[in-house]
């Protein structure tokens, strides 16, 4: 049985829509994230992030911050 194919836009938002409906906002877009590639250079961000930092400077920072989320 050959059935008329829809256009992708009609297709991506019924799926959407169906996502939203079976399993909820949140953990539809957590599914859908899974697709996303993202952007940006993650590599040359830490590079620069962390370019005057020793391993302990990072250390330090991080339980620093976990003292003043509590």
């Amino acid at each position: 049985m050959i059935s008329d194919m829809k256009p992708l836009i009609e297709v991506n938002q019924q799926a959407i829509h169906l996502l939203y409906k079976e399993l909820g906002v949140v953990d539809a877009v957590r599914f859908l994230r899974q697709f996303t590639q993202g952007f940006g250079n993650y590599t040359q961000e830490r590079e620069t992030m962390f370019a005057d930092k020793s391993f302990e400077d990072i250390v330090n920072e991080i339980e620093q911050r976990k003292k003043t989320a509590k």
